[in-house]
């Protein structure tokens, strides 16, 4: 049984600021099972937008942890946005986590 989305969100922004890194909610979703979307930015002009990875990658038994996969790359600020806003207007329910960190970590567990 997987958390909430907003426990998970938690837990992640406790664990950046343990590092050394800042992060907040850009845009709090649905509690209970919101989707939830990254956005790590190394502070040297380099984004990153990571989002859940399609449900097909999960396999027939379903998720027992959340996964992720990178959507954007090195991106400009304005394309994540544009991303966003396309996701939100699919699924207003969606979590958007800014994480500020020079070394670009995304502190999702590990697979």
């Amino acid at each position: 049984m997987r958390v909430t989305s907003e426990f998970w969100v938690s837990a992640l922004i406790r664990r950046c600021q343990l590092d050394g890194a800042f992060a907040t909610v850009i845009h709090k979703g649905a509690a209970e099972a919101g989707a939830i979307f990254l956005i790590v930015n190394n502070l040297q002009g380099a984004n990153t937008l990571i989002g859940p990875a399609p449900q097909a990658d999960y396999g027939s038994t379903g998720p027992q942890e959340r996964q992720f996969e990178c959507l954007l790359s090195d991106a400009a600020s304005s394309d994540i946005d544009q991303k966003i806003a396309r996701e939100r207007s699919f699924d207003p329910d969606i979590w958007v986590v800014e994480i500020e960190d020079k070394q670009g970590r995304s502190f999702l567990p590990e697979s």
